[in-house]
């Protein structure tokens, strides 16, 4: 079993009704403004315990890639799902980020028979679960999935920012900072920004 903690308590709750391949969902990039949004989901076995798992927006660079080597180490299966700026802009950063979650699980070998998914909205596919506000502090699997989220779209950033030197990619991985808007402002926006969100500051 896992080690009782505040951080497995859903698990132990799932395991308690009967559940064995508990996939933790959660996401990345989806208030960026260039670039995917990136959804991994983790099962992770009954008898894990990762020292330092937490939200990976807690946690260092330096930290995530250690954790994200552990996870990929240790984990019963990983799936990654992706939407980019295109399905964005067709279908709302809500729908787009629920698609690359359903992406994510689809690719877990096993399937899992329940999921835990950070945030507010299941996935529109057939498996039970639950959605947990805040739940990449809350529960384990969903922490591992947040590592591996940001870590695989941080590294697809540094490497788009060699295709689009002009916006320091590398650096904000496209999120709305200062410097990223001001590159817009100066250069406009590339075929990867999501030409729905609001780009430049007022």
């Amino acid at each position: 079993m896992w080690p009782m903690s505040k951080m497995d308590a859903f698990e132990q709750g799932c395991l308690r009704k009967g559940y064995k391949q508990i996939a933790g969902i959660d996401e990345a990039g989806r208030g960026a403004l260039a670039g995917p949004v990136t959804a991994a989901a983790v099962i992770l076995p009954i008898d894990c315990y990762i020292d330092g798992l937490k939200d990976s927006k807690q946690l260092s660079p330096k930290k995530r890639s250690l954790l994200f080597g552990e996870i990929q180490r240790v984990a019963v299966s990983i799936g990654v799902g992706s939407a980019d700026n295109h399905a964005i802009a067709r279908l709302n950063i809500l729908e787009a980020t629920l698609l690359a979650m359903k992406e994510a699980v689809e690719q877990l070998t096993p399937q899992p028979d329940y999921l835990l998914v950070d945030g507010l909205n299941l996935p529109d596919i057939n498996i039970v679960g639950k959605a947990i506000p805040k739940g990449d502090n809350l529960s384990v699997s969903i922490a591992a999935a947040s590592v591996i989220a940001k870590t695989t779209r941080d590294r697809l950033m540094i490497e788009l920012d060699r295709f689009y030197p002009n916006y320091g990619l590398s650096q904000h991985k496209g999120y709305p900072t200062l410097q990223h808007r001001q590159a817009i402002a100066q250069f406009g926006a590339s075929e990867i920004h999501r030409h729905t969100f609001k780009l430049l500051a007022d």
